[in-house]
């Protein structure tokens, strides 16, 4: 049976039809081509037609029109497009016309850099000019460093590299650096928040180092579909940059499902679990050998649901199915790729890590579980599957949260909306302060010179006053240590440092993963179950100190999740708000301390609760920003116990509601609650931002306070549930009032209550 037929079969499934909430049909759209110019270097011309192209997208001809006028430029088009094209094109032409010509690809991932490389170098081998192109990552062999440095017309790395390896030691990049024609970014979408805040200096530095050699290099940007990628592009480059966004590649019909699981216990309002769901559906795709991508939150949902998919395929089939996640080791990842690429794998269970552009072949299905964090994570995923010609299926399949319960039941919310827009703060002074470090041991500061923002000279004299830097007899700012400030600073908020798993269960121990240090406290902790490709390991024993896990294989029927305990102290007050006889609304600086306390042993397939034990670990310190809410102890009638359970209800689901107004992650945000604040004895309930300094999402929160509190309202309010339910006000007890006192509390938090009132 093909996927025509199975869609046919399902829509004439009255119990199937019963969970599904939209069924979108996208028609198949013809290709718009263009003659590929005369302008295009014969060798190259030669090259393409070797590799079948002989005629371009619309969009592919105007990125090469802009890149030769000498515009920076992003490309905005959907997944397999033909994005790579539009900078591949104008690199190698500059080359073959001038063989010093260098040009540096950045790619997010080393996942993405390794494939980027594969498919460059097929069309390099037609192209009669030596070009050499090669990876410079963490992978790349010591022997092989000084010749890529040396001879490499293409270098392709990712941020992390960048900032820690090429720019400290830009001295051995002389070639590059001086003949730097291209910069070349793919997935710019990828680098939002804290990463693209770090990643905006990392390019300041790039510039910075460019201008010293003499060179002022050309952008070339491609991304995702987003809301504002002119002004993402302006904030990263200091650019205007000159945005493509309509696509000429064709595409084949797509069928968008959204499913929402049906309830088992309807005064609960408890629905069956969405990875339950995703293994029948995935299972039932894969039995009719339709090639299938599964997307999950957490790399632990990566294991189960791959384990699940094994464990029901038939015998033949099973070692089709793989998972795939951050953690597992280099070769493994690319071995995966490959059988991806070539068909020999039919089925996959990742996290975002195959969100990008990874070329994995042509796959026929895409299942999404649980809201990615944003609409263009949503699109991002769906467009995995179903190239350009044929038909594909995107389906989106609820969880119980709030938040995904808002989705279903506004379908719009997903199908119609416009992509986010992506947000990033370089001039967040912590991170601005970390790479004015890393510039000053590269090149030492001028006294006149800008880093991009008024106050650099300021910042640099603090610098100075603190002996972080040297001004010298010359005016100029000179980095004073010996070690390098860019290994003590990481661009991904996660500790430098990563834990390796090491498996001890053979008498030759080898590693078989890694891990960074905040998640091994909730991972890696003794007795974790810790999963890997279905298989289960437990943690004999947790070394901090050096950076490694030691795991054992064992049989298990379950895995663990854990928790953390959270105390929170106000450091300053930057804003506030009090509403007459109501609440009062702060936004500020915390301090947050964070230690693992117990973990869970959960089943497999029942996800039952089998026990607990506790988790003996350091606690993990975060000074950052907050919005937090408080109330007259008497505002409502509550004792100590009524006033925790309605806060952390009212957390639950404001944490939600802020999520989907921030557009961003869920885990970019904590919520913890206090009965009795320490400095005002009031009930008060703090949500911040879980980066160090604050990315501006927490402000963004006291903004728009109203908004998100009536959102927060509505999901509360229209939740199927009677009692309040794990979607709507949290797990705990079911209890009427719990659900009627978050609404109380919420109605009571609004300025403006008019927009209640009517409806």
């Amino acid at each position: 049976m093909n996927l025509e037929q199975l869609l046919g079969e399902w829509e004439r499934d009255a119990s199937f039809m019963e969970q599904i909430a939209a069924w979108r049909v996208t028609e198949a759209k013809p290709g718009q081509f263009r003659s590929i110019p005369r302008t295009v270097h014969p060798e190259v011309l030669e090259a393409l037609s070797k590799r079948g192209i002989n005629q371009l997208f619309s969009h592919q001809d105007e990125a090469w029109q802009a890149v030769r006028e000498g515009r920076d430029t992003m490309i905005v088009t959907p997944t397999a497009s033909g994005k790579t094209l539009c900078y591949n094109l104008p690199v190698l032409n500059a080359v073959c016309e001038d063989k010093s010509a260098r040009a540096l690809y950045i790619f997010p991932t080393k996942a993405l850099a390794q494939d980027q490389v594969a498919e460059l170098n097929e069309l390099i081998d037609h192209v009669r000019t030596e070009i050499h192109s090669f990876t410079y990552d963490g992978d790349t062999p010591m022997h092989a460093r000084q010749k890529i440095r040396e001879a490499g017309h293409i270098v392709v790395t990712n941020p992390d590299m960048l900032h820690a390896a090429i720019l400290p030691h830009h001295t051995k990049w002389l070639r590059l650096f001086e003949n730097l024609k291209y910069i070349v970014v793919d997935e710019t979408h990828i680098y939002r928040g804290v990463f693209g805040s770090h990643f905006a200096n990392v390019l300041r530095r790039l510039e910075r180092i460019c201008a010293f050699y003499g060179s002022k290099p050309q952008y070339i940007m491609s991304s995702a579909t987003i809301q504002n990628p002119g002004e993402l592009a302006h904030l990263l480059t200091g650019r205007a940059v000159h945005v493509i966004d309509q696509s000429g590649a064709p595409q084949g019909e797509r069928h968008t499902l959204l499913y929402n699981p049906p309830i088992v216990h309807k005064k609960l309002g408890l629905r069956k679990s969405s990875l339950q769901v995703a293994r029948r559906i995935a299972g039932r795709l894969l039995h009719e050998d339709i090639a299938t991508i599964a997307f999950v939150k957490t790399r632990t949902q990566v294991e189960v649901l791959s384990s699940y998919l094994k464990g029901d395929a038939k015998e033949r089939l099973q070692g089709g199915i793989v998972g795939y996640r951050g953690g597992y080791l280099p070769s493994e990842r690319r071995a995966i790729e490959r059988g991806l690429r070539s068909g020999q794998l039919r089925g996959v269970v990742s996290t975002n890590a195959l969100e990008l552009g990874v070329d994995i072949g042509s796959l026929d299905a895409s299942i999404t579980v649980g809201y990615p964090g944003s609409i263009a994570s949503v699109l991002q995923q769906s467009g995995r599957a179903g190239r350009r010609k044929g038909v594909s299926l995107a389906m989106y399949i609820a969880n119980a949260s709030a938040l995904d319960q808002y989705l279903v039941h506004h379908p719009e919310a997903v199908l119609d909306a416009s992509p986010e827009s992506a947000r990033i703060y370089p001039d967040n002074l912590l991170i601005l302060m970390d790479h004015l470090k890393c510039a000053a041991y590269e090149i030492p500061f001028a006294a006149t010179e800008s880093f991009s923002v008024e106050t650099t000279s300021e910042l640099l004299e603090y610098l100075a006053d603190t002996r972080v830097l040297h001004k010298g007899r010359d005016q100029k700012f000179y980095w004073m240590a010996d070690a390098l400030p860019s290994h003590g600073v990481s661009l991904r908020s996660a500790a430098q440092e990563n834990v390796v798993i090491i498996d001890e269960t053979s008498p030759r121990p080898q590693v078989i993963g890694e891990t960074d240090r905040f998640s091994a406290l909730t991972t890696l902790h003794e007795e974790a179950i810790y999963l890997h490709q279905s298989r289960s390991f437990q943690v004999e024993r947790l070394d901090l100190d050096n950076g490694k896990a030691f795991v054992r294989a064992v049989d298990a029927d379950y895995y663990t999740d854990a928790e953390l305990a959270v105390r929170l102290q106000v450091l300053d007050e930057l804003e506030q708000m009090e509403d007459a006889d109501r609440a009062v609304h702060t936004f500020g600086e915390v301090a947050v301390n964070a230690t693992p306390t117990l973990f869970k042993k959960i089943k497999f397939d029942t996800h039952e609760n089998l026990g607990w034990g506790r988790i003996h670990l350091p606690e993990a310190e975060l000074h950052t920003t907050s919005y937090w809410c408080s109330w007259h102890p008497d505002a409502f009638n509550f004792d100590q116990d009524t006033w925790e359970s309605a806060l952390k209800g009212m957390g639950h689901v404001l944490k939600h509601a802020a999520a989907l107004h921030c557009m961003c992650s869920q885990p970019d945000l904590h919520v913890t609650v206090q009965v009795r604040d320490p400095l005002r004895a009031r009930p008060t309930l703090y949500i911040y931002d879980a980066y160090p300094g604050g990315i501006g999402l927490s402000e963004r929160i006291y903004r728009d306070r109203d908004q998100i509190l009536s959102s927060a309202f509505d999901m509360v309010r229209h939740c199927e549930c009677s009692d309040g339910c794990p979607s709507c006000v949290g797990p705990g007890t079911p209890d009427e009032e719990l659900k009627q006192r978050v609404m109380l509390l919420l109605k009571s938090s609004l300025s403006d209550m008019s927009e209640l009132q009517e409806a």
